[in-house]
C-alpha cells in the first residue's frame, strides 16, 4: 500500500507537469511563469525551494550528533537568507525586469561579467541538486530495497519529466502541493512520535548539557567555523538564480517582498519539526541512531509506525526533495541557456529558445545525475553548492545593486580573486574556513580593481 501511494504521487506530479506545459507560450512562461504567481504561490516556491533533502536528511543528523550549533547553516542560514533577499534585494531586482542573475551582471557589469559569474553560478548547482538526487535514492531504498544508485536514477527520471515539459509553472503548482503535505507530514509525524516518547519535554530534557547552545565557545577556531555557518548559504546563496526565479516570478513588487519575508519565517519554523522529530526518534529506538544517521528518520518510520504515518511522512519527505531538485534544474539550466548559449545565437526564436531551455534542463540533470553517484553526503554536497556563490558572485551583486561607482573591472577581479582564494584555502586545508577568506579577499578586489579602473591603469571591460 505504501508503494503504491509513493507510485500515485509520482505519478500526479507528472501529470501536473503536464498540465501546467499548457501555460507556457513563450521562454518567459517556462522560466519565470510569466510573472503572475500570487502571493501563495510566490510564497509556497520560496519555501520548498530550500527545504529539501539538506533540512529532512542532512540538517536531522547534524543536529543528532551536534545541536543546535550543528544546524547554523540549515535551518537558520537558509531562513536569514530569505529574509535578506526581502528586506534588501527583493525590490531593486523585481524593477530590473530581467530574466536571469546573469542578465543583472551583464546589464551593470558587461558580457565578460556575465560569462564569468555564469560559469560560476552553474557549477554550483550541481551538488545542490546531487543531494536531492542522492535523498531520492535513499528514499527509494528504503521503500524497494534497491540499490541507492538505481533509486537515484529513478528519482532524477522523475524530477526531469516534470521539469522539462512544464518550467516554472510545473514548480509552482507541484510547490504548493508538496508544501502542503510536507507540513501536514511531519506535523503527524512529530505528534506521533513525541506521545511515543512521553512528550516533547522529556525529549529535551533528555539532551546532553550544552545540546541547545546556540552560541559558539569563545575560541578563534569555534567562532570562524560559527561565522562561516551563518555566512555560507546565509549570503552564498543570494546571487544563486532559484531564489531570484522565485522573485522575478511573482505577479507584483509587493509580492515579491512580502513572499521572500513570509518563506523565511515559514522555513525556520516547519524545519523545526524534522528536528524534533529525530530527537524523538532517537530516544525511542536508539539502536536505529547507531547507524547511518541519514537514515534515522526513514527506518524509525518505516519499523516503527503505522501505514498512515508512512505514507504521510514519505509524502513529505518525496515533497521536500522534488521540489528542491526541479527548481534548482531549471535555474541553472536557465543561466546555461540564456547566459551561455543563447550569445552565440544572432537571432532566436521563441520556438527555438524554449527548445534551448528544455535541452539545458536535461544536460544540467545528466551531470548532476553523474555526480549524485560518486558522493552520498546530503549536507556536504550542499555546503559545498552555497560556498562557491558566496566567494564569486555575493560581493558583485552587493555593489552592482547599491554601489553606484562600482566597476566591470572590479565585479571581475572580485569573482576571479574570491574564488581562487577559496580554491587554495580549500587545498592547504586550513583552520579558519576557506569561505572567510575568499569572501574577504573577494571584497578587496572588487575596491582594488574600481580603483585601477577609475585611475586609468585598466580600460573598462566590455
Amino acid at each position: 500500500m505504501l508503494a503504491i501511494s509513493v507510485i500515485f504521487y509520482l505519478f500526479t506530479t507528472i501529470l501536473i507537469g503536464a498540465v501546467a506545459s499548457r501555460f507556457v507560450s513563450d521562454s518567459k512562461d517556462y522560466v519565470l511563469a510569466g510573472r503572475r504567481l500570487p502571493l501563495f504561490l510566490a510564497s509556497s516556491a520560496l519555501f520548498a525551494t530550500w527545504f529539501g533533502s539538506e533540512t529532512l536528511l542532512g540538517a536531522s543528523s547534524r543536529f543528532v550528533e551536534d545541536g543546535i550549533l550543528g544546524v547554523i547553516e540549515d535551518p537558520f542560514g537558509a531562513a536569514l537568507c530569505l529574509f535578506l533577499v526581502g528586506l534588501f534585494f527583493a525590490r531593486p531586482l523585481y524593477r530590473m525586469n530581467i530574466l536571469t542573475f546573469g542578465d543583472f551582471y551583464k546589464n551593470r557589469f558587461g558580457r565578460r561579467a556575465e560569462i564569468l559569474s555564469s560559469v560560476f553560478m552553474i557549477p554550483s548547482y550541481f551538488g545542490w541538486i546531487a543531494a536531492q538526487f542522492v535523498a531520492l535514492g535513499i528514499i527509494f531504498h528504503s521503500l524497494a530495497d534497491i540499490p541507492v544508485s538505481t533509486g537515484i536514477i529513478a528519482g532524477a527520471g522523475v524530477v526531469l519529466i516534470y521539469t522539462v515539459t512544464g518550467g516554472m509553472w510545473a514548480i509552482s503548482l507541484t510547490d504548493f502541493l508538496q508544501t502542503v503535505l510536507i507540513v501536514l507530514g511531519l506535523s503527524y509525524l512529530v505528534w506521533d512520535l513525541s506521545s511515543k516518547a512521553g512528550g516533547i519535554e522529556k525529549i529535551l530534557a533528555s539532551t546532553k548539557p550544552g545540546f541547545f547552545r546556540f552560541f559558539p565557545e569563545m575560541n578563534a577556531k569555534s567562532i570562524f567555523a560559527y561565522i562561516a555557518a551563518w555566512m555560507t548559504i546565509g549570503l552564498g546563496s543570494i546571487p544563486q538564480q532559484d531564489i531570484f526565479q522565485r522573485v522575478m516570478a511573482s505577479k507584483s513588487e509587493k509580492v515579491a517582498v512580502y513572499s521572500s519575508l513570509l518563506g523565511s519565517f515559514f522555513y525556520l519554523s516547519v524545519a523545526f519539526l524534522p528536528l524534533i522529530a529525530v530527537l524523538c526518534a532517537r530516544k525511542i529506538y536508539p539502536e536505529i541512531a547507531k547507524e547511518d544517521a541519514q537514515m534515522i528518520l526513514p527506518k524509525t518510520v518505516l519499523t516503527h509506525t503505522g501505514l498512515f504515518t508512512q505514507i504521510l511522512f514519505f509524502g513529505a519527505l518525496l515533497s521536500a526533495v522534488m521540489s528542491t531538485a526541479s527548481g534548482a534544474i531549471l535555474a541553472s539550466a536557465s543561466v546555461l541557456g540564456e547566459n551561455v548559449i543563447r550569445p552565440f545565437f544572432k537571432k532566436t526564436s521563441e520556438r527555438t529558445l524554449l527548445r534551448l531551455f528544455r535541452l539545458s534542463v536535461i544536460a544540467i540533470t545528466l551531470v548532476s545525475l553523474s555526480m549524485a553517484n560518486t558522493k552520498s553526503n546530503i549536507y556536504e554536497l550542499v555546503s559545498q553548492a552555497s560556498a562557491l556563490s558566496l566567494v564569486s558572485l555575493f560581493i558583485p551583486l552587493v555593489a552592482g545593486l547599491f554601489r553606484k561607482n562600482s566597476t566591470s573591472t572590479g565585479a571581475i577581479f572580485s569573482m576571479i580573486v574570491g574564488f581562487c582564494t577559496w580554491f587554495l584555502c580549500n587545498i592547504l586545508s586550513l583552520e579558519i574556513p576557506a569561505s572567510i577568506p575568499g569572501l574577504i579577499s573577494s571584497w578587496i578586489a572588487l575596491y582594488l580593481g574600481d580603483w585601477m579602473e577609475h585611475r586609468g591603469y585598466i580600460q573598462k571591460s566590455q
